[in-house]
């Protein structure tokens, strides 16, 4: 095999998102209306590597802990919650309008010229608050108002005592949660890294505050190790602290860790120390304490908490940017996913060498067994070399042959998607041996 130049950021961006169009990754909303601007639909791959992300996150941040627990909370909140919370009157982006084309951007990111028509005759800015808001209720009156959440964190600040009462945790502890949220973006931008719909997974960790500082550097360190884990190259991540003009009203610190997209290195996930900031705006606005007894040294005390919140659809965006390349075999191009097994859209393809009747029982029952331990695409169309270009474009770590031999030898070849290499498997230890790939074996 021999490696092809580095894909140009240019022409990454342009591929990778072609990529998703023509194998089901990612679909245009809507697309036979026309689309609706800046949402997407997951395709059938899409989805299944969307999830696998939220479960690679939720596996180490809940699963492999004894000190995290779930949530789950509602999307529509009522305008108490976001008046405490400072979103409000805070969460605001600098709108303005090009006098010239008639175009509203964000001002802190076009350095006072229109991206459209190049015209600097543009308005003061103005403050634009990014919360969508509707009615709850069949009356749409300032009684009924509601809004979409803009992050999944305040559930778990107002579920705080809840969970601490159900779970009997104590600090430092953390509430996790994968959801939906919903921003009212000026100007989407970059295909699905910045939407006005996405999926969060943040974490709020709650601490001591003496202990704040300590666990704040704690978290860095396991969020940044945790895309290295999953196959992300060092050298497109790096961590970036917020320069005090930059801290967000409740921050107390924060640094991002900040992936190399084909146009910049750009925010993959941040970490904030959020202080006691939110218990307590949200126990002077309801009424109801939001703190910790602590039976050991007989202290009541707020909980400092700290917050690494990453996008789900943004970080599956960085690892399909990071995995694609392009190489030649046998002297053939070839374009090549190179995911890690856990965030491949599958992790085998069961391929009967022809379409024939009598490899097709074999082929259903190898299927049959590797479904309850993988997830599984089984293709009978075109060649056996096309349909290993295939499911290397997509990023299937292995692909599992059934041939005419299989009849006699009870045995399968195993090719591997980043070597090519083949290896004959017994089928009996087939499970087994894909499982020690993983090195869950």
């Amino acid at each position: 095999m021999t490696e092809t130049a580095a894909v140009p950021a240019d022409d990454l961006m342009e591929k990778v998102v072609r990529l998703c169009r023509t194998r089901g990754f990612i679909f245009p909303s809507a697309e036979i209306y026309g689309g609706f601007r800046s949402t997407y639909d997951y395709g059938p791959l899409g989805v299944n590597m969307l999830r696998n992300v939220k479960n690679a996150w939720w596996r180490a941040m809940v699963q492999q802990r004894v000190d995290v627990v779930g949530l789950d909370a509602a999307i529509l909140g009522p305008p108490a919650v976001w008046e405490a919370s400072g979103h409000l009157a805070t969460f605001t982006d600098p709108l303005v309008d090009c006098k010239n084309c008639h175009e509203r951007w964000r001002a802190d990111k076009i350095e006072g010229v229109c991206p459209n028509c190049g015209s600097r005759d543009l308005t003061e800015a103005r403050a634009f608050n990014l919360m969508f808001k509707t009615h709850a209720g069949p009356v749409e009156d300032e009684g009924h108002v509601a809004y979409l959440r803009p992050e999944t964190a305040q559930g778990m600040f107002t579920n705080f005592a809840n969970v601490l009462g159900t779970t009997r945790k104590k600090p430092p502890f953390g509430i996790a949660q994968v959801g939906k949220s919903f921003r009212n973006e000026i100007t989407p931008q970059n295909f699905v890294f910045r939407t006005r719909e996405f999926e969060q997974m943040e974490m709020e960790y709650f601490v001591p505050p003496d202990e704040a500082p300590k666990w704040f550097d704690y978290w860095l360190a396991e969020r940044m190790q945790w895309y290295l884990d999953l196959g992300m190259p060092a050298e497109k991540l790096r961590l970036r602290h917020h320069e005090p003009s930059e801290l967000s009203h409740y921050s107390r610190g924060t640094a991002d860790v900040e992936f190399e997209f084909p146009w910049g290195w750009d925010e993959l996930e941040g970490i904030a120390n959020r202080g006691d900031y939110d218990l307590s705006a949200h126990a002077a606005a309801s009424g109801v304490a939001q703190d910790y007894f602590d039976p050991q040294t007989n202290e009541r005390y707020t909980p400092y908490v700290i917050e690494p919140a990453a996008g789900a659809t943004r970080t599956m965006m960085a690892f399909l940017l990071a995995a694609y390349t392009e190489d030649e075999v046998g002297g053939e191009a070839r374009t090549v996913l190179r995911l890690h097994w856990r965030l491949a859209p599958y992790q085998v393809a069961v391929l009967p060498l022809s379409k024939k009747d009598t490899l097709e029982p074999v082929a259903r029952q190898v299927l049959a067994s590797l479904q309850p331990h993988f997830m599984c695409d089984y293709d009978v169309t075109q060649s056996i070399g096309r349909r290993y270009r295939r499911q290397d474009e997509v990023g299937t770590p292995w692909c599992v042959t059934v041939d005419f031999d299989s009849l006699e030898d009870d045995a399968v070849t195993v090719r591997d998607r980043d070597t090519t290499e083949q290896v004959r498997v017994p089928i009996a230890d087939l499970v087994s041996e894909l499982r020690r790939r993983t090195g869950e074996g």
